[in-house]
């Protein structure tokens, strides 16, 4: 075996060569929990699509491979060939095979190759996780490969658009189970195996069991005994689809029956079995959205079952692996005794989510990773808004969208560093060093802004008419951009392309600054810029927006004229500006809309009312626009206290979300302005929440709405985090009931989560150490992640360093990123979390190597910061540093910092003057 360290010379080498294809993996591998380690065998079946001696696939330095061999029944002398030579191309994580004789074009072969690697804890490729069990930990394995993590279980062409079927075997200890994406066709302990005849490929399984080291002691059933189980065949998939698991795993079962053939498919969940008792909401929620899933795409759920397997240890919220979807527990868990609102939503709308990508991803993917919106941006607005809502109507997911998706895409695409939703990637490995890159707000919050925005233009009959045209058309295949856009053309009759492109292929969104006559609008569109000053060149492009003018006549009478759209920069419309009116009615759009200071004082006024022409949605929006446009020198931040003002008596949750969301950005930009602005800001922000927490209380009943539980949390959170005494005292006392006796049932679940970080925050070592013991012992996900955002509340300066300490040795690689988002929400810690970032630079680079997380700390441990001297320091130190993995999420922390200083500059004289007559 040699080793080759020539390097791509251009994008296309990047891409593994055309040569050959593979239609085949006949997989087995040979896990040992033990020892901590794997073995694989493989037979792919290839095509020879041209003249060869070389082969070339997808391979990691992780993986050991060896005796590779081919046979081709073409080659009229040596059918066997072994290889000549193996040559390794580690940073391409690619391997070369050259062989004495050429395969002829057209001609098939197999590629016969063994593998082993260890098992790490590294949440990617085929790796570990565990749990306690007796008192000891115990390790169980399963698979996380998107988007290129199959290279480190076993050789293959990592690349979504070859797909190819999969016959999958596994050999473990027998008291384990095993799974994978399809269901189990024989499973037999290793003595019956190995002396069974050869399979229908001629692989005898007695061979494999000697490759593999097996002993054959007992009888197999012993826990020390090895079985062998054989899957059913897969029908054609990409690899990173691919997915298999072994451990101690216990599930719980249901079934739904398919609308179209009537055909009963089980349902599954898998855990642990210290935790299965919690995974049953979500299984209820799989067996009641697989069906409508199924009425709305007019296309049955082509697998014969449909697994889910609950991880301790995921670096990502969860993964779609046809026929066995894997995440992490608080994606997955609830406990009904103990949960919120806001875990059992985040259940619902992540396993929802992921069976979205049943059809979306997995039915029909993706051609190569610059269009994985078409999976992520369908799946966001599919599974977290149209069915869902099916599901649950009383949590108004649609309307929350505005302030979850929308206004994550708008943050994040407000900023010059950001991209556009489809993007070139040539090098599939660049996903993995530049995550966020892709994996962000923009593939999965911007892409479901674009397309419910579609879906509101042209209907959302029309729109999933048009979606179920595009499936049925690339079933089993892949698709790019286009073939969606002619899928709702065809059932819309309009030119998609020219009304979506722009928003696709273009960074940023517009803003839409509205002028007025007393009988007409004048709309101009340009770039919006969280800083507010695009250049010509960033200004060129023009979108296609749909203004959906809303107006209301004399008598009240509410209309939206959904005609009109803005294809030029500049437009007159004809309106009676006299009458109540708004652009981007019910906040569909992916834009911002700037009104004179005049109108905005209107609309807040109309917006106010109790019966205001203007909808739930549209005060969200309106809220939102007002001060993002002000931190952007567009308008005055004060103009947006004035309409958050004028909004104090509304009743919506939504819209109080929204008003608490943004206030809780200009909070952070004041967050070093002296204690008297920033007392006077909180004083304002408990003007507004107290009398919510009066007049809801702190006592849940179940015949509480959903709104009315939402807005009760939300109120009492704000009120506790604008240092209102009584919340903070209220919260305090249940607190000291539970430290004192253990018993949390004077913490209602919603408010777990406020009563944990106001008892760290304002108390002191006591409050800590309780919970921490609830970190190392937490009774659900939802009491762990509350726990860790409350370790990281403290003021004291001892205990912050003892937390930052205790994120290296003793927390879970997944959970990190909660120490450092909490610590960056805190003030004490805001500095602090970046410069220990820095000084501990190399330790956290290796820990999350090749996996999302690192994008996210280089968030939180800087983009809260607001001075130009803050940015020009970050920007220097990491001047020497390698940011290929991260850069990005670099370039968009330095323009988030710079942005809020412009923000702030621009707004502490306003604000203050604001908040000294507002106390007039």
């Amino acid at each position: 075996m040699s080793t080759s360290t020539s390097t791509p010379k251009s994008d296309a080498d990047f891409r593994l060569p055309t040569n050959v294809r593979p239609t085949h993996y006949d997989l087995t591998f040979k896990t040992d929990l033990e020892a901590l380690t794997f073995k694989g065998y493989g037979i792919i079946d290839l095509d020879i699509l041209e003249e060869t001696k070389e082969i070339v696939f997808n391979a990691s330095s992780d993986l050991t491979v060896s005796d590779v061999s081919i046979h081709s029944e073409a080659l009229k002398t040596e059918q066997v060939q072994s290889a000549t030579e193996v040559k390794i191309q580690k940073d391409e994580e690619r391997v070369t095979v050259l062989f004495a004789h050429a395969l002829p074009k057209g001609s098939k072969a197999k590629l016969h190759l063994g593998w082993d690697a260890k098992l790490t804890g590294s949440m990617t490729g085929y790796y570990y996780s565990s749990t306690q069990h007796e008192g000891k930990k115990r390790h169980y394995t399963l698979t996380q490969f998107e988007p290129t993590a199959a290279r480190r279980a076993f050789p293959s062409w990592d690349e979504p658009l070859l797909k190819a079927t999969y016959d999958v075997t596994m050999i473990s200890r027998a008291d384990t189970v095993n799974l994978s994406n399809m269901p189990v066709i024989s499973e037999k302990p290793f003595l019956d195996a190995s002396s069974s005849e050869s399979d229908k490929d001629g692989k005898n399984l007695g061979k494999l069991a000697k490759m593999f080291s097996l002993k054959s002691e007992g009888t197999g059933d012993a826990a020390g005994g090895w079985k062998i189980t054989k899957f059913e065949r897969s029908p054609l998939m990409s690899t990173y689809l691919l997915c298999f698991a072994n451990g101690h795993f216990e599930y719980l079962e249901s079934s739904y029956t398919s609308p179209i053939s009537g055909r009963k498919i089980p349902l599954r969940i898998y855990t642990t079995p210290d935790i299965i008792h919690q995974a049953q909401f979500s299984l209820d929620v799989k067996s009641k959205v697989m069906p409508i899933y199924e009425q709305v795409f007019q296309i049955e759920y082509p697998l014969p079952k449909l697994d889910t397997l609950v991880a301790h240890d995921f670096d990502a919220g969860a993964m779609e692996n046809w026929g066995l979807i894997t995440g992490r527990t608080s994606a997955f868990l609830l406990d009904p005794k103990k949960s919120d609102l806001a875990a059992k939503k985040r259940v619902a709308t992540v396993t929802s989510h992921e069976c979205a990508h049943l059809w979306f991803g997995d039915l029909v993917t993706m051609a190569w990773w610059d269009n994985l919106w078409l999976n992520e941006g369908f799946a966001t607005l599919m599974g977290e808004v149209i069915i869902i809502d099916k599901v649950f109507p009383e949590w108004k997911v649609d309307s929350e969208f505005i302030d979850v998706h929308l206004a994550r895409a708008l943050d994040l695409d407000a900023v010059r560093s950001s991209h556009p939703i489809e993007v070139p990637v040539p090098d599939a490995n660049q996903i993995n060093r530049k995550l966020s890159f892709i994996f962000d707000a923009l593939s999965y919050s911007k892409a479901g802004s674009v397309l419910r925005m579609l879906s509101n233009y042209v209907g959302e009959g029309t729109f999933l008419r048009g979606v179920s045209i595009y499936l049925s058309k690339h079933l089993y295949g892949n698709s790019v951009t286009k073939d969606l856009w002619k899928g709702i053309g065809e059932a819309s009759g309009l030119d998609i392309p020219k009304m979506l492109d722009n928003w696709i292929l273009k960074i940023g969104y517009p803003v839409v600054t509205v002028k007025e006559s007393n009988d007409s609008i004048t709309v101009r569109q340009d770039r919006f810029l969280s800083t507010g000053d695009p250049s010509d060149k960033e200004n060129e492009t023009l979108w296609q927006i749909p203004l959906n003018v809303k107006t209301a006549d004399a008598s009240g009478k509410v209309s939206t004229d959904r005609s009109i759209v803005l294809s030029e920069r500049e437009a007159t419309i004809p309106l009676d500006t006299s009458k109540p009116f708004k652009l981007n009615a019910q906040t569909t759009g992916v834009y911002r809309v700037a009104y004179t200071p005049e109108r905005l004082k209107k609309i807040g006024e109309e917006a106010a009312k109790e019966k205001s022409v203007f909808s739930l949605e549209d005060r969200m929006g309106l809220v939102s626009d007002a001060l993002i446009l002000a931190k952007a020198g567009i308008s005055k931040t004060s103009a947006a206290l004035d309409l958050i003002k004028s909004l104090k008596n509304e009743k919506e949750y939504l819209v109080w979300s929204a008003i608490d969301s943004q206030l809780g950005k200009l909070t952070k930009i004041l967050w070093e302005q002296p204690e008297e602005v920033r007392d006077d800001f909180n004083a304002f922000r408990r003007s507004l929440m107290k009398p919510i927490v009066d007049r809801l209380g702190y006592e849940y009943s179940p015949d509480d709405s959903a709104d009315t539980i939402q807005l009760r949390t939300l109120a009492i959170a704000a009120a506790a985090g604008a240092k209102d005494p009584d919340v903070i005292a209220e919260l305090a006392s249940r607190f000291k009931h539970f430290q004192d006796t253990g018993d949390d049932s004077k913490i209602p679940a919603d408010l777990l989560r406020t009563t944990f970080i106001n008892a760290v925050r304002n108390g002191g070592r006591a409050e800590y150490e309780t919970i921490k013991k609830v970190y190392k012992n937490p009774p659900t996900p939802s009491a762990k992640i509350s726990a860790m955002l409350a370790m990281t509340a403290s003021k004291d300066k001892e205990i912050i360093e003892e937390t930052l300490k205790f994120v290296l040795t003793d927390v879970q690689i997944q959970d990190t990123m909660y120490f450092f988002s909490g610590a960056a929400a805190n003030r004490e810690s805001r500095r602090r979390i970046g410069e220990f970032f820095k000084e501990n630079y190399d330790t956290i680079t290796k820990m999350f190597e090749g996996n999302f997380s690192l994008s996210y700390l280089v968030k939180f441990s800087f983009q809260e910061l607001t001075t130009e001297k803050d940015a020009d320091a970050v920007e220097a130190w990491f001047k020497d540093k390698d940011v290929s993995k991260y850069n990005l999420a670099l370039a968009q922390s330095l323009d988030t910092i710079r942005a809020n200083a412009k923000w702030l500059d621009r707004a502490k004289d306003d604000v203050t003057d604001w908040l000294k007559k507002s106390k007039l």
